[in-house]
């Protein structure tokens, strides 16, 4: 087997979707799917597993919510404790009702932006990074789907009949 590449084109979500569910039930490994949007539902078929993005939001809430309760305290009880509506401050359990709003939008924000970051660096999409989409168009109108036949055990052709048994647009081979 070669380290051929095949990429098919097509115009419209659910054809590829469609031809992605022929193709697996066929033998075709479907290694990557190229879209303008998601497409819901191909996951399982193409066999990707689920993200474990919400583990690291939780991981990352966790934090702000760390940072903004060890930075209340210090702030209000530890360093500078204020006597505020006749109430001094000098516990944080006496005080963390009035700590809540805060500590949630920090622990909110911390997951945000965490989650984003990781999503970058995960996918390689950090600003100077090299994009990997072998066709522009697909960030605008059209659904390509790449295939080594290697990773199927079939040849070239063999795939190439199989996709022209579904409504493909073009076949490129690199």
């Amino acid at each position: 087997m070669s380290d051929k590449k095949l990429y098919a084109i097509y115009d419209d979500d659910y054809v590829l979707l469609e031809s992605a569910k022929h193709l697996v039930s066929k033998g075709i490994h479907i290694r990557d799917v190229f879209s303008p949007f998601p497409i819901h539902g191909i996951d399982p078929v193409i066999g990707l597993k689920r993200t474990r993005i919400a583990i690291t939001a939780f991981i990352y809430g966790m934090i702000g919510v760390s940072l903004a309760l060890t930075g209340m305290w210090y702030f209000m009880v530890q360093d500078w404790p204020m006597n505020i509506g006749g109430k001094p401050n000098f516990s944080l359990i006496d005080n963390i009702p009035a700590f809540v709003p805060v500590t949630f939008e920090f622990g909110v924000l911390c997951a945000a932006h965490g989650m984003s970051f990781t999503y970058l660096l995960r996918n390689w999409t950090l600003p100077g990074f090299k994009a990997r989409n072998p066709y522009p168009s697909t960030t605008d109108n059209r659904f390509v789907m790449e295939i080594h036949p290697s990773d199927s055990g079939m040849t070239a052709e063999e795939i190439k009949a199989a996709l022209n048994e579904t409504y493909v647009l073009q076949i490129d081979e690199k």
